[in-house]
């Protein structure tokens, strides 16, 4: 059987063993019947945007989320982000806090990160899909192999990384990453829930950037356009 090419550049390479895998088959299985049974987000062509705006040979920094948005229309394939129109998640909104915080950068009125997306930043969840409604609803369905494939990968790359682990669930994921060559960054998770517990006040995005620039490569540029258009 030929494998279908799912992601559209050099993370292809690196991520087809483990699309060819049993537990991956056995996690597509599972997608097909919740697609045609159930409300599932992101829509079936979103799943893998973060992988495809963000090549592996381009990753300079990763920011690690859960799994998607379970709210309608806000999950597209990248954590943290929305499409442009829908309202700005609360997590998000302290995100932005943060960053006017750390960068002097106002709050922007729309939550479409794509712009970080193309400088490098991977927007990756550790698990790609969601039951409307349902938190955490296709956790332990065989995303987490995938994913953990995609952090072990850049981990070991020439290039060295920053990655960005906010809340207990994505610092598990610490393990996976050669301290030696990639720096990490932990704090809490921007939710209201735990944002005043050491997320506030964590100046990732300077913190980012003083790495990137002792690291040779060039900083991120964090300011979001004021205005995006509708694209999907």
């Amino acid at each position: 059987m030929i494998l279908k090419q799912l992601i559209h550049n050099d993370w292809w390479p690196v991520l087809a063993p483990q699309f060819e895998s049993p537990t991956y088959q056995h996690l597509h299985d599972f997608l097909v019947h919740e697609y045609t049974t159930q409300t599932i987000y992101p829509e079936m062509h979103h799943i893998f945007t973060a992988f495809e705006w963000t090549p592996f040979s381009q990753v300079k920094v990763v920011i690690l989320g859960q799994d998607p948005y379970h709210g309608p229309h806000q999950a597209h394939g990248l954590s943290f982000s929305v499409l442009p129109g829908v309202a700005i998640p609360p997590s998000l909104q302290n995100i932005y806090k943060e960053l006017q915080a750390d960068l002097g950068y106002p709050p922007v009125n729309h939550g479409y990160l794509k712009k970080w997306a193309e400088q490098g930043v991977l927007l990756l969840n550790s698990v790609l899909t969601v039951r409307a409604g349902q938190a955490y609803s296709h956790q332990g369905k065989g995303w987490e192999a995938l994913t953990d494939a995609a952090i072990m990968a850049l981990s070991k790359r020439p290039q060295p990384v920053v990655f960005i682990l906010w809340g207990k669930a994505a610092q598990r994921k610490k393990q996976l990453i050669d301290l030696d060559t990639n720096l990490v960054l932990e704090s809490a998770h921007p939710s209201p829930l735990s944002a005043y517990r050491g997320f506030f006040g964590s100046r990732p995005f300077s913190r980012t950037n003083q790495a990137l620039v002792a690291m040779g490569e060039t900083p991120i540029d964090w300011q979001l356009p004021a205005t995006v258009d509708g694209e999907a």
